[in-house]
C-alpha cells in the first residue's frame, strides 16, 4: 500500500505545456488512495481543462477567488484549502509562479493558498532549457528551498521549443515515486517493529458456547493502522472481531482463545521494539471443555473455571529493550489499580480506561483515557474518537524513540 493512501493532496497547476501531464498525475494519486483537490491558475486552463481534472479528482476545481458565474459570488477560501491538505504539490511550477511564490505576489488563488499552507510543499519546475538555467530562476529555487519547500528536479529530454535538455517536468510516475520515497524517509516509526493485540478472546465451554466479553477490537485496529501509517512494521494479534485492517501493511494474526493469543505474542515478542496490549483477554476459562454440546437438562448448571495465562505480565517478565504498553479497564479505584499493574507487569506505560466515564468502554466510537508512566506521572486526556486516542498513544511511542 502506498504511503500516499488516505493523504489529502492539494495540487496546484500553473500555466505551462506540462500541465497536460496533470491528468495522469491526478489519476495516479487517486489510484494510490489519496484524496485530491486541484487549484489552477487562469493560464493553466489553456493547456488542460478544469472539467478533466475535476472528473479525475472527483472534486470541484478551483481557479479564482470567487466563482464569477455564481450569482452569490461564493468565495473560494484559500486558507481553508491550505489547512485541508496533508501536502501541497505545485506541478508544473513555471518560472512565473515560482517567482510569485518567492516574493509573495499573491495575485491568484494558487499563490495565495501556497502562502497559507502549513503542510509540506513540493514543487516540480517545468520550463525551457535557458529559462531553467537563468539566474533569476535559480534564485527562486534557492529561496523556495530555504523556505523549507521541496523541489522535485526537472528531467532532461525533448522540450516544447524543440530543444533537448534539462527543464521538462518530471514524469507523473517519477513524481509519485519521489513523494513516496520522501514521505517514507520521514516517517517517525520507520524501521520499528510493533506488536499489538486487539479484541476479545473466546474461551470454549463446548463446541457451541463460549465465555467472552464485549470488546469490539476497534481500539487495537486503530492503533495498528496508525502505527503502520507512521512507518512501523506491525503485527496485529486479533481475537474474534469483524474489524479489518485499513492499512494493507498490517500483518494480522487471527486467534480465538487466550492461549492462542499467548502463544502468538511469545512467538513475535523477542523481535519487536514495542508491544501494545490492547486486547481484552479473558481472565478465566472453563477447566474442562465438553466435547459435545451440553444439553439443557438441570435447572442449575455450574462451570469450574481456571485462570488463563497473564499475557502482559509474561511479556513484562521477559522484556529486554521493548517499550511495553498495557491497558487497564477499571470500575473502581482506577488510579491505584493501574499503578499496581505497572509495577506487577513491568510496564513502561499504562492506558487507563474507566467505565465510569461517559463515552468510554467497549463498543463505543470514543474513548477517554488517562496515561500513567512507570514514574507514576498521570496525564488525563479528554474524550476523543478512538482514532485520535490511537494517535495520542503512538505519539508516546514516537517520543520514547526520540529521547532514546
Amino acid at each position: 500500500m502506498s504511503v500516499l493512501n488516505g493523504k489529502k493532496i492539494l495540487l496546484g497547476v500553473s500555466g505551462g505545456i506540462a500541465a497536460y501531464k496533470t491528468a495522469s498525475l491526478v489519476r495516479l494519486f487517486i489510484k494510490a488512495g489519496a484524496h485530491v483537490q486541484v487549484i489552477m491558475t487562469p493560464a493553466s486552463k489553456d493547456f488542460v481543462t478544469p472539467l478533466t481534472l475535476s472528473t479525475l479528482s472527483k472534486n470541484p476545481v478551483h481557479s479564482s477567488f470567487f466563482n464569477q458565474d455564481d450569482e452569490d459570488a461564493v468565495w473560494n477560501n484559500h486558507v481553508d484549502l491550505a489547512l485541508w491538505a496533508d501536502l501541497m504539490l505545485i506541478a508544473p511550477a513555471t518560472s512565473n509562479t515560482l517567482s510569485k511564490m518567492t516574493t509573495g505576489n499573491s495575485d491568484n488563488l494558487l499563490v495565495a493558498t501556497y502562502l497559507s499552507a502549513k503542510c509540506p510543499v513540493y514543487f516540480a519546475p517545468a520550463m525551457d532549457l535557458d529559462m531553467y538555467k537563468h539566474p533569476s530562476v535559480l534564485s527562486s529555487f534557492t529561496a523556495l528551498k530555504s523556505f523549507g519547500n521541496i523541489m522535485i528536479p526537472a528531467e532532461s529530454g525533448e522540450l516544447a521549443s524543440g530543444l533537448s535538455g534539462e527543464g521538462r517536468m518530471a514524469e507523473p510516475e517519477n513524481i509519485i515515486a519521489f513523494l513516496e520515497a520522501d514521505l517514507e524517509s520521514k516517517l517517525p516509526l520507520k524501521g520499528k517493529k510493533i506488536l499489538i493485540t486487539a479484541g476479545p478472546t473466546y474461551e470454549a465451554i463446548d463446541p457451541v458456547r463460549f465465555i467472552g466479553n464485549h470488546s469490539s477490537g476497534k481500539m487495537g485496529f486503530d492503533l495498528a493502522n496508525e502505527a503502520a501509517n507512521l512507518g512501523a512494521q506491525v503485527i496485529l494479534v486479533a481475537g474474534p472481531t469483524h474489524y479489518k485492517a485499513k492499512n494493507g501493511l498490517v500483518e494480522v494474526i487471527n486467534v480465538v482463545s487466550a492461549q492462542d493469543m499467548y502463544d502468538a505474542c511469545h512467538e513475535y515478542f523477542n523481535d519487536v521494539d514495542v508491544a501494545i496490549a490492547a486486547a481484552a483477554v479473558a481472565d478465566y476459562r472453563p477447566k474442562v471443555v465438553a466435547l459435545q454440546k451440553i444439553k439443557k437438562a438441570a435447572d442449575e448448571f455450574s462451570i469450574e473455571l481456571e485462570k488463563t495465562k497473564d499475557i502482559l505480565a509474561s511479556l513484562g517478565a521477559i522484556k529486554k529493550n521493548q517499550f511495553l504498553i498495557g491497558f487497564a479497564l477499571e470500575t473502581e479505584n482506577e488510579i491505584e489499580n493501574a499503578k499496581l499493574k505497572i509495577q506487577k507487569k513491568n510496564l513502561d506505560l499504562i492506558v487507563l480506561n474507566s467505565l465510569q466515564d461517559e463515552g468510554a468502554g467497549f463498543k463505543k466510537e470514543t474513548n477517554k483515557v488517562t496515561f500513567i508512566d512507570q514514574d507514576f506521572k498521570i496525564e488525563p486526556m479528554e474524550l476523543k474518537s478512538k482514532e485520535s486516542v490511537a494517535v495520542d498513544i503512538l505519539n508516546k511511542v514516537v517520543l520514547y524513540f526520540a529521547k532514546s
